[in-house]
């Protein structure tokens, strides 16, 4: 009878022994893996600028240049804490406001500025890199 239980106490701990990894190496591969994905973010983020999909609001568009000089620094000096971007999409010359990663916060901001800008719009588009809350 003590010899049994003996075996079996002693295969117990015997197997418990033998079924465990060496911690270090765990820590090693996961440290690996950790690596691989920051390489992977860094490269993602040289290739697209560090941009990423997004939400604007598009306030303006027109083929006149000045015209939308005009509207972009107006807004800029009312709201001088949103960016402000002009582009050229043929043949208009558009300008965008804010970065904004989800659609509620573009919305937040369109009901801010629609007595300003009452046909302004919100646009999918690609956003600056910004402390997203």
């Amino acid at each position: 009878m003590k010899y049994t239980l003996f075996s079996i106490l002693f295969l117990a701990l015997s197997l418990r022994l033998i079924s465990q990894e060496n911690p270090n190496s765990t820590s090693i591969q996961t440290s690996l893996k950790v690596r691989a994905l920051q390489e992977k973010k860094a490269e993602y983020h040289r290739r697209t600028s560090g941009e990423s999909d997004g939400y604007r609001v598009k306030i303006h568009f027109s083929a006149d240049k000045t015209k939308a000089r005009e509207v972009q620094s107006k807004f800029s000096s009312k709201y001088y804490d949103i960016p402000t971007y002009e582009e050229y999409q043929q043949p208009n010359f558009v300008v965008n406001v804010g970065d904004f990663k989800t659609k509620l916060e573009a919305y937040e901001l369109l009901k801010k500025i629609k007595e300003d800008y009452p046909y302004a719009f919100i646009v999918k588009s690609k956003v600056r890199p910004t402390k997203f809350n």
